[in-house]
């Protein structure tokens, strides 16, 4: 049989279809005979022709990877000793290769234990004097480690040492290669006992990883994955040498005679760094070296006659270009930004920045953009309040640089701004729109990929302006419609469609005389069906999801049974992700202005949604080697029994998989239908039970889906199917429905809380904490039905206050590094003590009492005057909302009581800051207190209102001004007879009505509302001595006579003859 065995895999290597076929149809027929194993063992080992000697050993990898059970147990022993044989004798490598690929498949069902001469010969091997034979020793190491790791644990420690010894063999650079790519398949599995090995051969890795740079930068560029693994599942190990390792990434990062893969790969790591251990580079003083190395990166110029890439007139604007250094370079400064203190990393980074400003180098200018840009994220607080108007300036004026990339790095900066430093940067609307309306205005004469850049821009500004956007409307429809209309250009199109949208989100309502003829221009392009066209289509379903959520319910319910249709016929006609992932979105958008319109097809949209959820498409698996053999892969034995099957089917699930990639269209296609899903279950409501079960149990699958943006979406969307369900047993309230309420409650809150604890991304933690608030501000008292819930979620709020949880980098708590917290780990810290107040308005006070005992001196701890800004307001805030809450909660007058000696100085501290936002939230909080804790500190309100007199003479703040009326209203609510009114009312009726927080307008009208405070008030309001005063409180009594017609009659009836008379004739004058 060998010989015709031979024969045929000689003839699969024809460079003809149709013996290939023939071949293959005879190589299936003869794997039926038991004796096909030892003869393609006889070809592996004897055949003359290499080709043919590794086609038998791929033969044989594909029968013991599916019929390993199958073979007997003599031919199992032969086969070890035969394919070991074989590899000795072997010279060529494409067979080795394969051969060592064998090994590693027997590896998975023989464990090393049974195979001790496989151990002999990797040991004999991977030692010999001979070169040659340690690399094709380390290649079977390698392979067979890769494959299996798991089982060669107890050999670890040997292993180390071994690999610790070929690290110093320089002078074989595929020994060094396969050495490094086992050390980094062991990586992961090491346990502490291998630590102190792992990190003495460091040294040594750094130093082999040089050598193989200069013999071959793709497999240096490969070994360097090793950091990546002993970062991501290890990273103690490195942290004694990351001075060392990050001296190496520079210096392969700003070599320019190194391919770019390679110097990305380097420069990549610092960037994982600083976001894994950011305190240990600050520790080590490592920021400088990193930013003076990275700087020349970023401001480097092109070589001679090339552009950068984002600069090329053909670039989308959409970034997705990584792979170059410069991009790199921009991508650690954002990292920084991120996960760095801003002071810290200002102090050493504007000098380079200022210095790059003004060079004669267009490049340097325009890097220095980029660098301001790529800040604006992670230091938006310290940008807002330190330094907004400087930067601004800068910014505007490099949008008149005579550079056209530097103009271009301008746009995108504003677009940075834009979006990450509101509400201030929209201030600055009347020196910026002149600005971008005259890049408007040359659309037809400038080059699209500018134009991209210009809109983008644009469209970043515009969208949060609100209503300050009305004087600019008509000059930007105009331009926008004439685009849609007379445009060649499909980009250009895009564009305005896209910007349309953005102007919807500040114009709201004011966009309705514009209604008609964009949704004409709409119309026509959601219908087309040309290729070209596809890009301008999902575009206009986006915008059209927009108008559904801003236009106004009354303007665009007639178009929603229309719209969801639309939806349904693109996604029956057309297979792509992104225009299915548009058309969820539209749903979803339509849902919160006529959900009605939904309920008849909430089959058909829910069932795309499920396989858009359950698909694997877009999902590449790459495999060890090239399918050559694939026609022999779908290996069917007709005869077998089912027993036989069954146990294959287990057997087959044993790819031959390096990785997977994921097309991002996929991605997004999962996240947006997870959000769609979520927010359509709590519009349609009752309609959507009956697809619920189905749905939150495919949401609740993708909870461990590797792409970060699909888990976040997944954990909205379960906390969105809680709230539905709770709003569903409020309006229905049966037993069945309460039951499914808590079953589901049962299954998410566990899961919320373990995901904050392990999810290493800080991004989905906190969208987890924001939906699991979500969930408690919605279901309250039902959410903590099962006590371990209170436990659970108070001790995980406290995890995240003290920095415990995963995604935080714990090391080094000195106190020093307390000025040296990122912002964006400053806002983690926010979601979860947003999450205090919520839980103590959802349970009796004494309950939450020892809970809020450990939690509020982590609050406390941030109101020092050495905090930031944001941390002061925060921390304040929040004591405020917990004392709001415990205004209405079963014993939370006690509870404030007890709480009052240790909060009040706290508070009084706080309306003595120089930030207008501390003192507001300190403020509240006072006020707060008195309604709370009621009579136990009626022996405080001399001081507090001393406190607010005093602050009510100074204060300049419109906002402050109002929550100190909210204040004053508290006290009164609280207990009136303890509040001078003669000397309080005339100070609040002159600061009344309010003029931004309006939400302290129900505070006021309640204290006006009570009958006995009115009479009493009202006296004194029409006794006032001061026109302006007067005319203030007549201004507050018609808006209240408006909103408690019944209440304000009842108190004028109270009131004498003469003041009633006089009150009536202030109130009835126009």
């Amino acid at each position: 049989m060998t010989e015709e065995l031979e024969q045929i895999l000689l003839q699969l290597t024809e460079p003809d279809n149709a013996v290939i076929q023939q071949a293959t149809a005879k190589l299936k027929e003869a794997f039926k005979d038991p004796a096909s194993i030892p003869a393609l063992c006889s070809v592996m080992s004897g055949s003359q022709n290499p080709q043919v000697r590794q086609s038998a050993a791929v033969m044989l990898r594909m029968r013991v990877k599916k019929h390993w059970k199958k073979i007997s147990p003599n031919d199992r022993e032969s086969l070890k000793t035969v394919v070991l044989q074989a590899f000795m004798q072997e010279t060529e490598h494409l067979v080795q290769h394969s051969i060592c690929q064998l090994c590693a498949v027997m590896v998975k069902h023989e464990t090393p234990d049974r195979w001790p001469a496989l151990l002999q010969l990797l040991n004999e091997s991977t030692k010999s004097s001979n070169p040659q034979d340690r690399q094709v020793g380390l290649l079977l190491l390698n392979k067979v480690m890769d494959s299996n790791p798991e089982p060669f644990k107890p050999y670890y420690c040997q292993l180390l040492q071994l690999l610790g010894t070929v690290l110093q063999d320089h002078e074989n650079p595929t020994a060094l290669y396969y050495c490094i790519l086992t050390l980094t398949a062991i990586t992961a599995y090491t346990g502490t006992e291998e630590m102190n090995q792992m990190r003495s051969i460091i040294p040594s890795l750094i130093v082999a990883l040089k050598q193989l740079i200069q013999a071959d930068q793709n497999q240096a560029s490969e070994a360097m994955e090793v950091f990546d693994e002993l970062m991501e599942s290890e990273v103690s190990i490195i942290v004694p040498h990351v001075t060392d390792i990050v001296t190496f990434f520079l210096e392969v990062g700003s070599d320019t005679t190194l391919s770019d893969s390679l110097r990305v790969k380097a420069l990549s790591c610092i960037a994982f760094l600083i976001k894994l251990k950011s305190k240990t580079v600050i520790k080590q003083k490592l920021l400088n070296p990193i930013l003076q190395a990275v700087f020349p990166v970023l401001t480097a110029a092109p070589p001679p006659g090339e552009q950068d890439p984002e600069d090329e007139e053909d670039d989308g604007g959409d970034g997705t270009d990584n792979e170059n250094p410069k991009h790199c370079a921009a991508q650690i400064i954002d990292t920084m930004a991120l996960h760095i203190g801003p002071e810290k990393l200002f102090q050493q980074l504007m000098p380079l920045t200022q210095a790059c400003l003004v060079s004669e180098d267009p490049y340097q200018r325009k890097g220095a953009i980029m660098c301001l840009a790529v800040l604006a994220e992670g230091c938006a607080d310290h940008i807002r309040t330190k330094m907004l108007s400087s930067v601004l300036q800068t910014v505007c004026q490099s949008l008149s640089d005579s550079s056209r990339v530097v103009r271009s790095a301008g746009l995108f900066a504003l677009g940075q701004f834009s979006e990450h430093l509101q509400p201030e940067v929209s201030k600055y609307c009347a020196e910026l729109m002149p600005l971008l309306l005259g890049y408007l205005s040359s659309l037809n004469d400038a080059k699209v990929g500018h134009v991209t850049k210009a809109f983008y821009a644009i469209e970043n500004f515009m969208e949060n302006l609100g209503a300050d956007i009305e004087p600019y409307l008509p000059t930007l429809m105009e331009t926008m419609l004439s685009a849609l209309n007379n445009a060649d250009n499909l980009k250009i199109k895009e564009l305005a469609v896209s910007a349309i949208g953005a102007i919807a989100n500040a114009a709201k309502e004011l966009l309705v005389p514009y209604f008609p003829p964009v949704i004409e221009s709409l119309k026509g392009f959601l219908t087309t069906t040309t290729e070209e066209m596809r890009s301008l289509q999902t575009q206009s379903l986006d915008t059209l999801s927009v108008l559904a959520r801003t236009i106004g319910k009354d303007v665009f319910s007639p178009l929603g049974a229309e719209c969801v249709q639309l939806g349904l016929n693109l996604t029956n006609t057309t297979d792509d992700p992104d225009l299915r992932r548009c058309t969820y979105g539209l749903y979803s958008a339509v849902s919160t202005s006529c959900p009605d319109c939904l309920v008849p097809h909430l089959f058909a949209i829910t069932t795309v949604m499920l396989l858009a959820l359950k698909s694997t498409e877009g999902i590449t698996a790459h495999f060890e080697e090239d399918k050559t053999f694939v026609l022999l892969d779908d290996d069917d034995d007709d005869e077998c029994d089912g027993d036989d099957f069954l146990e294959d089917q287990r057997e087959t699930d044993v790819p031959d998989v390096s990785g997977f990639s994921v097309e991002n269209a996929y991605i997004d296609e999962k996240e947006d239908a997870c959000d769609a899903l979520g927010e359509i279950a709590f519009n349609t409501g009752v309609a959507f039970q009956p697809f619920l079960e189905s749905i939150f149990q495919q949401v609740y699958e993708m909870r461990d889906f590797p792409h970060e943006d699909v888990r976040r979406a997944a954990f909205g969307a379960m906390g969105q199917f809680c709230r539905a369900q709770h709003k569903v047993w409020q309006e229905n309230p049966t037993e069945a429905n309460h039951e499914a309420l808590l079953k589901l409650l049962e299954v998410v809150l566990p899961c919320f809380v373990e995901t904050v604890r392990t999810e290493p991304e800080r991004q989905v933690v906190m969208s987890v904490l924001e939906s699991m608030n979500g969930v408690i501000e919605s279901c309250k008292g039902e959410v903590f039905r099962n006590p371990s819930h209170l436990k659970e979620i108070s001790y995980v709020i406290r995890d995240v206050l003290k920095k415990k949880i995963a995604c935080q980098d714990g090391g080094g708590d000195d106190a020093d590094d307390e000025d040296q917290q990122a912002e964006f780990d400053g806002m983690l810290q926010e979601f979860a003590g947003e999450g205090i107040p919520l839980v103590a308005s959802a349970v009796p006070a004494d309950s939450f009492a020892p809970f809020l005992n450990d939690l509020l001196p982590l609050i406390m701890g941030k109101t020092k005057s050495t905090g930031t800004v944001a941390e002061r307001s925060f921390s304040l805030g929040t004591i405020g909302e917990i004392l709001q809450a415990l205004v209405t909660s079963p014993g939370g007058q006690g509870l404030a009581g007890r709480l009052s000696n240790r909060l009040l100085p706290v508070l009084v501290a706080g309306v003595r800051d120089s930030d207008p936002e501390v003192r507001n939230n300190s403020v509240f909080g006072l006020g707060c207190l008195a309604q709370a804790a009621g009579p136990i500190v009626v022996t405080d309100y001399p001081m507090m209102l001393s406190v607010f007199s005093n602050m009510l003479s100074k204060e300049s703040d419109a906002r402050v001004i109002d929550n100190l009326c909210g204040a004053l209203c508290r006290m009164i609510l609280s207990n009136v007879e303890a509040v001078p009114l003669e000397q309080v009312v005339p100070a609040l009726a002159a600061r009344l009505p309010l003029k931004e927080d309006m939400e302290e307008n129900k505070t006021v009208f309640s204290c006006l509302a009570l009958k006995h405070n009115m009479a009493r008030i009202f006296s004194h309001c029409v006794s006032l001595s001061s026109t302006e005063t007067q005319n203030a409180a007549v201004l507050l009594m018609k808006q209240f006579a408006q909103n408690h017609c019944a209440e304000f009659q009842a108190a004028v009836r109270s009131l004498p003859a003469e003041q009633q008379a006089k009150l009536s004739a202030a109130v009835t004058a126009s």
